[in-house]
This record gives C-alpha cells, sequence and structure tokens, in this order.
C-alpha cells in the first residue's frame, strides 16, 4: 500500500536507476564508489537479541532492518559520527560525503501521524544532484499505541513505490522503538518519496469503537533520519550549472558556502559578494544557508574567490584578464571540488561580473566568460518580486508554487499553508480591517460528523476564525429537514491590519470528525480530499505605505526600510576600516536574508569601509539608509558613528544609553515620546558581560532616513546572530531600536530614541495621525488658541459695554 502519486512501479523504477546508473558510469569513469555499508557500533547491534526484538519479514533483495532498544534510539549519534546531525558535511579527500537528513529537516518538524483512520502518510525530500548516494540507512523513531501493539498489525514502509522493509508491531516490548533500516543506493535519486502504510495482518480488524477514534496509531517520530555515505561528482568547469556545486537549491540540511577574499580585501569585492549571497538566499528554500568567509586562504572544497586579476591567494595566483570575467577552475587542493573566480579591475568591474553571475542564462559548458559591460536597472520602491500585490486582490493560486497545494487528502493530514511576503510598512486606519476571501469545501462522505467538522483559519499563529461545514440558524435548519442544500462553501474574514507582517503564513486546517459509529474503511479510500479554492483571495488594496521608524522588527522579518527598494540602491553598507571576517560574514548572511525576502539580489548596493568625519557633507549620504556592519572592538569607528544619537561606547568599551536633557525629556513628552525605555536599557546593558544584536537610530546624515547597525561586545558574538534570527523565538522578540540577545537570557528589546514618520498617507490622514500622535501638543496648542481667542473676545466686548454704555472703557479702570 503506498500513497496515491507516490507509488510508480518496481520495474519503472528498476529500469530508470539501471539507466541512470549506465549513464553515471559512462560520464564519470574516474568515480569510484564504496561499496562498504556504514557499520552500527557492534555494542548496539549485539543489544538486539537481549532486548528480545523479533526477526523482521522483508522483502528478498533489501537487507533486514535492525531494531534498536528504545534506550538507545538517541544515543546512536554519540557512537557513530554518521548519524550525527551536522550542519556541514566532513569530506576527506577520496571525495567520500557522510551526512544526516532528519524528518524534521524534510519539512515535517511534528513527524507523521498514522491510525485507524489515517493508514497511510508519506513525505517527499530531495538531495543534492552533484553527490551520487553509496550507502544508506534509515534510522525509525516510532512510538506505537497500547492497542495496536496488542493487534496483529504490520508497519510498511517504502521508497520511491519500492517496498524497503515491514515491521509487526505486535513484536514491540516498548512504545517507543528505533529501526535501522538499510537502503540500497540504487533506490536514492535526486527527488524521493518515503511512504508509510499500516494493515492489519489477523482476523481481528482495527475497530473505530465508539467515542475512541485515537486508540490505534502509530507516530513517525520527528528525529527518524536518514544517513547517508556519498560520493561527490567531478562535474567539470561550467559555469551553466551555477549555483552548484557551490550550492544545491535541492539540498535541505544546512548548507555553507565558502567566500574567498585577497589579503587586501577591498569595498568592491564585498559588494561583489554581498550580491552574489543575496541571489543565494533567493533561491535558497529552507533557510539552510551560511557562509565561510576565508582571507587569503584556499578552501578544502568548493568556493567563491572574489579578487583582481593577478592577486595571489593561497597557492593560487589568479589569471590576468583584461576586463570583468568569471572563471571556474579546478581547486588545487583537490581537483575534484571547484574554484569560481569573480575578477575585475576596479569597482564597475566586480559589479559588473557579479551581476552577470546572479543574471539568467548562463552559457553551457562554458569554463571562461568574459562580461560585456551592460548597463544595471535599478529598482523602484516597492517592487520586489516576492512582495505581495498592494494593488489589487490577489488569489491563492499565484500565493503557491502548486495548486495541488491547496488540496488534502484523508482525515489527519497538514493544514494547507499559503506564504506570502508583504512590505512590513502597509498602514490602515484603525477599525479598518483586510478582507480576506476564502472559498473550500469538504468531502461529501456520510461517515462524517458536519457538526463537528470545521475549517480553522489562523493567521502568523494567530486566530481568526473557525468555519463550519454547513450553514448555521433556523431558516437554514428548516430548509434541510425538507432536502435543501445548507453547505456553507465560501466565508470572508476580516483580518486586522497589524497581524500582517513582513513573512507571513496562512493555515488553514481542514478537522474532519468522523461520526461515533462509522467504519474505518473511508480511510482507505484515497479520494478524500478536501478542497481550498483557487480563486480564495486576500485584498491588500485599501493599504498605504506608512510607517514609524525605525523598527527592528521590520529589519528581521524582511530587510526594511533597505529593501523598500530591493536592489539596495538607496543604501549604503558600512563596516569599520578594517572589516573581520566574522563582520564580513555577518553582512553576507543578512544580504542573504535580504535576497531570500524580496526575491532579488542587492545588484546596486553601496559598501564602505571606515568613516572620515565629513559623511554629512558627502552627497552619497543623502537620501540613504545605512546598514551596519562591526562589533563595538572596532572602538574608533564607533566613537565616530555614535555622534549625535542616543547610543554612547561607553570608557569600559560596552554601549550605553546617553542621559536625556531636561529639555530633551520636555521636547518628548510634548510629541507624545512617553515610553522612553532608555534608563532600563541602560540599566540592563551595564548588567550583561557578552552581547549582540541590534541598534537603531535616525541618520545624522539624513533626518528622513535610519541607521541600524548589527553589533555585539566582541567580534566572536557577532558571528551568532545569523543562528540568534533562525530562532523563531528570537526574531519575534526583536523590536523597538535596541535588541541585545544573551545565551542567557534570549532577546531583550528596547525603545530608546524618537521615532519618526516614513511613507505617505493622504494629507486628511496625516492630519488625523498626527493629532493622535501628538495630544499633548495638540491639548496645550488648542489651550493657547482658546486663550488668545478667549481674551480677544473680552477685550472687544468690554470696548462693546463701554461704547454702549457712553463711557470709555479705559476710564473703568
Amino acid at each position: 500500500m503506498s500513497l496515491p502519486g507516490i507509488a510508480q512501479p518496481r520495474s519503472r523504477i528498476t529500469f530508470i536507476a539501471l539507466v541512470s546508473s549506465l549513464i553515471l558510469w559512462a560520464s564519470l569513469p574516474e568515480l569510484s564508489i564504496a561499496a562498504d555499508p556504514l557499520p552500527l557500533p557492534s555494542s548496539v547491534i549485539g543489544n538486539n537479541d537481549a532486548q528480545g526484538f523479533p526477526s523482521l519479514p522483508r522483502p528478498a533483495d533489501t537487507p533486514p532492518a535492525e531494531a534498536l532498544p528504545a534506550s538507545v534510539d538517541q544515543n546512536v549519534a554519540g557512537n557513530n559520527p554518521a548519524s550525527e546531525n551536522v550542519s556541514s558535511p566532513t569530506v576527506a579527500l577520496n571525495q567520500s560525503i557522510v551526512s544526516t537528513l532528519s524528518v524534521t529537516e524534510m519539512g515535517q518538524p511534528a513527524g507523521l501521524m498514522l491510525s485507524n483512520w489515517q493508514q497511510q502518510s508519506g513525505i517527499t525530500f530531495t538531495l543534492p544532484m552533484d553527490l551520487v548516494v553509496t550507502d544508506g540507512n534509515l534510522i525509525m523513531d516510532v512510538e506505537v499505541s497500547p492497542a495496536l501493539m496488542e493487534s496483529n498489525t504490520e508497519l510498511h514502509l517504502m521508497l520511491n513505490g519500492q517496498p524497503l522493509n515491514t515491521f509487526r508491531l505486535n513484536q514491540l516490548h516498548e512504545a517507543k522503538a528505533t529501526y535501522r533500516v538499510p537502503i540500497p543506493a540504487a533506490m536514492i535519486v535526486a527527488l524521493n518519496n518515503l511512504s508509510f502504510s499500516i494493515e492489519n495482518s489477523g482476523d481481528t480488524p482495527m475497530l473505530c469503537e465508539k467515542g475512541v477514534s485515537n486508540k490505534y496509531w502509530v507516530k513517525v517520530l520527528p528525529t527518524t533520519r536518514l544517513q547517508l555515505e556519498n560520493q561527490v561528482l567531478n562535474i567539470g568547469q561550467n559555469i551553466g550549472r551555477f549555483p552548484r556545486p557551490f550550492f544545491d537549491p535541492q539540498s535541505m540540511p544546512p548548507s555553507t558556502v565558502d567566500m574567498i577574499f585577497s589579503q587586501a580585501k577591498r569595498p568592491e569585492d564585498v559588494a561583489a559578494a554581498a550580491i552574489v549571497s543575496s541571489h543565494l538566499g533567493k533561491v535558497a528554500r529552507h533557510n539552510n544557508l551560511d557562509f565561510q568567509v576565508l582571507q587569503d586562504t584556499l578552501p578544502e572544497q568548493n568556493g567563491i574567490i572574489f579578487a583582481r586579476p593577478g592577486e595571489q591567494i593561497g597557492q593560487l595566483t589568479l589569471p590576468q584578464v583584461d576586463g570583468p570575467t568569471l572563471q571556474i577552475i579546478d581547486n588545487p587542493l583537490n581537483p575534484v571540488f571547484k574554484l569560481l573566480l569573480v575578477m575585475g579591475r576596479n569597482d564597475v568591474e566586480m559589479r559588473q561580473a557579479a551581476y552577470r553571475l546572479v543574471s539568467p542564462s548562463l552559457p553551457e559548458k562554458t569554463a571562461t566568460l568574459p562580461v560585456k559591460p551592460v548597463e544595471i536597472p535599478v529598482s523602484l520602491p516597492y517592487d520586489a518580486p516576492r512582495w505581495i500585490d498592494t494593488s489589487k486582490p490577489v488569489s491563492f493560486s499565484k500565493l503557491v508554487a502548486n495548486p495541488d497545494e491547496l488540496t488534502v487528502t484523508g482525515i489527519y493530514h497538514d493544514a494547507v499553508r499559503i506564504p506570502f511576503r508583504a512590505a512590513p510598512d502597509l498602514f490602515m486606519w484603525d477599525g479598518r480591517n483586510v478582507p480576506l476571501q476564502i472559498d473550500y469545501r469538504f468531502p461529501t462522505e456520510n461517515w462524517i460528523d458536519e457538526s463537528k467538522s470545521q475549517l480553522s483559519a489562523t493567521l502568523n499563529g494567530a486566530f481568526l476564525r473557525n468555519l463550519p461545514v454547513n450553514q448555521h440558524g433556523l431558516l437554514e435548519l428548516l430548509w434541510h429537514q425538507f432536502g435543501g442544500d445548507i453547505r456553507q462553501e465560501s466565508a470572508s474574514i476580516p483580518v486586522p491590519s497589524y497581524l500582517i507582517y513582513g513573512d507571513n503564513m496562512l493555515e488553514l486546517y481542514f478537522t474532519i470528525v468522523p461520526k461515533n459509529n462509522a467504519s474505518c474503511d473511508p480511510a482507505d479510500n484515497n479520494t478524500i480530499k478536501s478542497h481550498i479554492g483557487p480563486d480564495s483571495y486576500i485584498d491588500l488594496s485599501q493599504t498605504y505605505h506608512f510607517t514609524e521608524l525605525p523598527n527592528l522588527s521590520y529589519f528581521v522579518g524582511a530587510s526594511f526600510p533597505f529593501s523598500r527598494l530591493a536592489d539596495f540602491s538607496q543604501t549604503v553598507l558600512l563596516m569599520a576600516e578594517k572589516p573581520t571576517i566574522n563582520e564580513v560574514r555577518t553582512l553576507l548572511n543578512l544580504t542573504a536574508q535580504s535576497g531570500a525576502a524580496t526575491g532579488s539580489a542587492v545588484s546596486n548596493v553601496d559598501v564602505r569601509f571606515g568613516l572620515q568625519g565629513n559623511e554629512s557633507e558627502d552627497p552619497e549620504f543623502k537620501g540613504r539608509d545605512v546598514l551596519v556592519v562591526a562589533s563595538l572592538e572596532q572602538s574608533a569607528f564607533y566613537q565616530r558613528l555614535l555622534q549625535g544619537v542616543p547610543f554612547t561606547r561607553n570608557e569600559r568599551g560596552t554601549l550605553a544609553v546617553k542621559e536625556q536633557s531636561m529639555l530633551d525629556k520636555l521636547r518628548s513628552y510634548l510629541t507624545g515620546n512617553w515610553r522612553s525605555q532608555g534608563i532600563d536599557a541602560d540599566r540592563y546593558l551595564s548588567s550583561v558581560n557578552e552581547w549582540r544584536g541590534f541598534l537603531s537610530f535616525r541618520s545624522t546624515w539624513d533626518p528622513q532616513r535610519v541607521v541600524v547597525a548589527a553589533s555585539a561586545s566582541s567580534d566572536d558574538g557577532l558571528s551568532k546572530i545569523y543562528s540568534d534570527l533562525k530562532t523563531l523565538k528570537i526574531n519575534a522578540g526583536i523590536r523597538g531600536d535596541l535588541a541585545v540577545i544573551t545565551d542567557q537570557n534570549g532577546v531583550r528589546s528596547f525603545q530608546v530614541g524618537q521615532q519618526f514618520p516614513s511613507g505617505e498617507l493622504p494629507w486628511y490622514l496625516i492630519f488625523i495621525w498626527y493629532a493622535s500622535k501628538h495630544l499633548v501638543l495638540l491639548s496645550l496648542t488648542g489651550l493657547a488658541i482658546s486663550v488668545v481667542l478667549g481674551l480677544s473676545l473680552y477685550t472687544l466686548l468690554r470696548k462693546h459695554a463701554a461704547k454702549r454704555l457712553g463711557r470709555d472703557a479705559e476710564d473703568e479702570n
């Protein structure tokens, strides 16, 4: 038994694998494939009999699965390096790579659930195309219900439509168990389907007892993992395969890309690397990209070099070229791995070479590509390809990669997930909502309890509404009694605008509840499908682009305000005069995040090293936002950067908040800034030794622009920011204009300085907004106007009364 659309005829799979193997051997005669499987420690294998695990039936051509004791299912990694969930595979000079891929990394953080109502499930995973698997094992962690352990039930495991093994669940002695399933290398390809199903092999079927719908179940735990041994393919010197072999978009575990600079490490080299890193961030699918920066050193694997022609990097001397050039060569340390040379003689040529690399239609079977100068286009505001259109309603079919993602099968399944990105400065006046129209259909089966089944809608984890199967109401009930159709297949949900961020996830989950006396047979029916209509839509056309800055939540969510123009054409990337390797690495990770958020490379970014003190007179700093990446160890740099802003670097070399003068406090109160947390922030900064995070303030070079600084108390701490931003809890906690992250306390955010408006609104909304934000000043202004008008009116009335009485008003005094 297998999932629909997953299972394939075994003969077809075997034929494809055979043809693929012949092509591989014909094209790569130098490839040496290891035949020895990856062994488990003998101490672990030797414990199997002692635990009483049975010999499991299996296909004749598949090695037997080994059942591991539950007590060691998490200790296998400690005895066997191959089972560790490593971020970067370990590579030897024989090009053998050992890696793991967990069910969590396959996109199922909760694992898979099988039950009497959902007897089959599966998962799809991809592997890099530049590796060939020579040996594989599946370490499968399962948890079984007591009732299922007592029944004659089998767990069937299939890969790409071919049986792997069968497990008798009534032979387990503990609810949790771990199996090791050897996988023939020929069965594993670039795109794979791993499917699970349960079948009753005895006379006593699994029952759907009244009121006990969750009695029979099996959980495939998220710690289940593939252990793979691979060989690296020598793909030759081919620019047309970029970003492979440096980064494979199909790779699901974390990947590291080596970026190499010469000893000089100039701003134009870092700018070219930022363009390439943002493109790699755009093509990465699973937020699994990291960078390693090397200076004057060659990597052991693949790497991308940014330098000038003729420069020496390690034992490699770059070739002399007459213009911007891209070239792929063998790595002198190991010719199976490749080096990509991005070369130019000046700033313009380096940018041209990097832009050509991230542009489409790179020529195939080309080792050297001279780059012809082209005019790099400039982005328009809010034109990021991945940002949702705010000029008209956008249907769900345009927000998902495949319309099939709007359909789910069976009773227990994942939610229909509809991701979308938006500019984080969307504004609607209080009381107005974003229309969300959902068309949906439940299965029409007589065993479904329609009164309890429902469609649940959540946005970014916030509950929106439960939508019923049928319409409710007295008239609908009467109509239904006469045989009328009362199905509700459409609903409009008003969404508060504050629930929409830069990165959003709309989740729609069909809760299908069977009737108590229903049979389990419908669970075997693969036609049980629930649909979300592709014409459902979300309408952001009534929003404006307007907000208050600085706001760090916008930056970590969508690289805003720098991504307002997706190519960073109005952004300066500012670093210290001599940036460290960790600082460059952090900058590349931040630009990669921008590429992922916008779907565009930062092709017009301007990178600067150091501050000269005359930036206020530099026209390049006018009309530009500034992104700073530097640790506090760059003391001279921060001494100039923090002049005239709420933050300072004190004599101890740590960050502090300047004390406000009485005039500044009065000005803040009058303008409605009553929530300043400067004192709390300063106290917290003085109580922590090691921290990293972000600070933001109004630019002293252009008061309509903002500065965001990625900083840390030490250079080593700065390198942790990338992993911090991948942590959902930390990412969600970053806001205000100061975010301090520590290993002990997580993230603490503060609002220290005063925010300023940014964006555009109609004049009448600007007036209303300004009045709502400056109540004290508005009240004092109104009071002053009232006093002036009152005194003037009083004087006029006194003169009028004196004239009426025939007396001089001055004589009365």
